[in-house]
Formats: C-alpha cells, structure tokens, sequence
C-alpha cells in the first residue's frame, strides 16, 4: 500500500501492512523505511489528542484514523511547522489564557444537579487536539481570532451556575471572538469529541446580546439607515 507523506516536499512510502491506523503504518515507517520521519503520539486511544494531523485535507487523530491506498498525511493547519507532522500550537492555546478561560476564583456554594452537570459536560471533554483551529476559515485569515476551543472553554465556565463573573468573560470575548465567527460548523465536523463549537459561540452571542452587546457588522450595515 502507497501512501503520501508532506514533509518539505512530498514523499511516497510504500508499506506492506494493510488494515492498521495511521500511527501504526507512520511506526512501521520510521521503525522500517525511514528514522528520520517525525510526528507526535501520546495515549493511543484517541484522549491526549496529540496526533492530530490531515489526511486528504481532513483533521484526523493518527491512532483512529485507518489508512487507505493513496492518503496524502499532512501536518495541521494554521500552525508553524516545527518539523514534517509536529506543528507548534502554542499560540492556540494561548487564547485560553487571552479569553480567560478557566473558573474564577469566586465561585458561588450550590449544589448542582445532574441536569446542570449534563449542561456542559460535553464541553469539559475537549482534548486540546488543535483540530478545530487547522480546519477553522477565521483564524486562517485572522491569527488573532480567538477560536473554536477557546471560546468552547468560555461557554463551559459561563454556563456554569456557580461562575460569578460571567460578565466579565463576556466582556473578553467581543473582539477576535464570538461575532467574528462565521458559524461555518467546520470545526464541529472534525472534532474528534463530536463537540459543537458553533452551537457553544451561538450561545455565547446570546449571553452577549444579554449584556447589551450586539454584533458590530450588523451595527456598521445599519449604521447609514433611517427609518
């Protein structure tokens, strides 16, 4: 079987294993044919999320992903390079500290119940895979868009009932964030947790317009108009 490889050019490598994941047929690549291939893996059992790579212009986890005759393997988007399938996602994960995406220090004592544990229980599982910022059209022409994940991790913490400051993460999320979005739902389709980043910024504009805040584009279309 013949597979792709984008390094600095691309590279065909032809495997005798059939029926393997891709992290299997990428081991027996630099265990067999070629030391010098570099790429990431951690769990294997698709929760550490440090595999995620493209196969035919698709974000896949290496260790789920099955191979097939003539995949073309790439490293993630809208990231730096740092060598063949290894990209540096560092200043992704930094929009979790710009958005302030974590639970204040002031959190109310109540007792949730399991209806407001189940609210953003899905949210809580995002495995930092960076796979919704590679397929993600915003931050590929804005790299200060705050991002899938990011504002994700905002609606889990302003969904919480005990979180009291939800105003101010609100507050952050204005500019480079939930109206920017074109709600394309890319990010939903290659999330390997099936989360809906699109439904969690959709949300999020709601809280907005709660606040008083209302899309700056649609204030700019309107701004010329007389009634």
């Amino acid at each position: 079987m013949k597979i792709n490889i984008k390094r600095e050019s691309i590279i065909e490598y032809d495997v005798e294993i059939q029926n393997r994941t891709l992290l299997e047929v990428l081991n027996e690549i630099k265990t067999t044919i070629d030391s010098s291939l570099t790429y990431s893996s951690g769990c294997r059992s698709s929760v550490c999320g440090s595999c995620a790579m493209r196969v035919n212009g698709r974000e896949v986890l290496a260790c789920s992903y099955h191979v097939k005759e003539g995949d073309l393997i790439e490293p993630l988007n809208n990231a730096p390079v740092i060598r063949d399938l290894v990209v540096d996602m560092d200043k992704a994960y930094g929009f979790n500290a710009k958005a302030k995406a974590w639970q204040s220090i002031e959190v109310e004592n109540i007792l949730l119940s399991q209806i407001d544990e189940k609210l953003n229980e899905l949210q809580s599982d995002c495995i930092l895979c960076g796979s919704c910022y590679s397929a993600c059209p915003v931050y590929s022409v804005n790299s200060e868009f705050l991002g899938p994940f990011s504002l994700t991790r905002i609606w889990r913490y302003v969904s919480d009932k005990r979180e009291q400051n939800q105003k101010n993460k609100i507050d952050t999320i204005q500019t480079n964030g939930v109206w920017d979005c074109t709600l394309c739902n890319e990010c939903t389709l290659v999330c390997p947790q099936g989360i809906s980043s699109k439904a969690d910024i959709e949300k999020l504009r709601a809280k907005s317009s709660m606040q008083g805040y209302m899309d700056p584009n649609f204030i700019n279309f309107g701004g010329g108009l007389s009634f």
